[in-house]
């Protein structure tokens, strides 16, 4: 029998209910349930790295894999309790210079936070910056469908979830070399040790520079 342990690469399939409705899944007949025309993605995450809600990622270790597992995750293990200090009050027009008439129940993205129009009085926007799932108990049935053993889809597990991006790189046997620009360097030297300890081997920066394209002067046919 093949559990899962910390640190541990794994491909999930899930599906997250709260008061017994999807809130999200990478299966796809949940995943339509609530976003029609969505497309499941591949979910690889590495167990006890944070990748996941604390109740959720804790979870994850001594699991079969191949076998179905719902858990139940209470409010402060999920998304957090609610927090009333994220309740603010807006004033009106910051919202019509921006030519957006608020409504209650009207989300939209302010200070790279997602925020929901609770009410409007007179001038004032009252605003919740509370995640929708904040305070709520939250339940997930999932599956470990694989350990995954590849060294480039380990690398980029870790890129993704550091980096937020996959940048060009290449493997062999005791290192991660990424390739670009000089900007990146500085980006590798702070998660050397990181890549080391999760995927087992050394990351390396190897410089490219950015080609200028040479615009060609054309003779000007309009002399004579």
């Amino acid at each position: 029998m093949e559990v899962t342990k910390k640190k541990d690469f794994v491909e999930l399939k899930f599906t997250g209910y709260s008061n017994g409705s999807i809130f999200d899944s990478n299966i796809d007949e949940d995943l339509k349930k609530i976003e029609p025309n969505a497309k499941p993605k591949e979910t690889i995450v590495i167990v006890g790295e944070s990748m996941l809600v604390p109740g959720f990622d804790k979870e994850l270790e001594g699991k079969e894999i191949g076998r179905d597992y719902e858990i139940k995750v209470p409010a402060k293990e999920g998304f957090g309790e609610r927090r009333r200090e994220l309740i603010k009050t807006i004033p009106l027009k910051i919202f019509t210079e921006k030519k957006i008439n608020p409504y209650p129940g009207m989300v939209l993205a302010m200070d790279e936070n997602l925020a929901r129009v609770i009410t409007i009085s007179g001038a004032r926007v009252m605003t919740d910056f509370n995640n929708p799932l904040a305070g709520k108990d939250i339940v997930y049935k999932f599956k470990i469908i694989r350990k995954v053993t590849d060294d480039k889809e380990k690398a980029k597990t870790v890129f993704i979830q550091i980096f937020k991006f996959v940048p060009d790189f290449e493997l062999n046997e005791n290192e991660i070399i990424v390739k670009g620009p000089k900007v990146l360097e500085r980006f590798v030297d702070v998660l050397k040790e990181k890549f080391k300890e999760l995927v087992g081997k050394e990351l390396k920066f190897s410089l490219v520079e950015e080609k200028l394209e040479e615009k060609e002067e054309k003779p000007n046919s309009d002399k004579k």
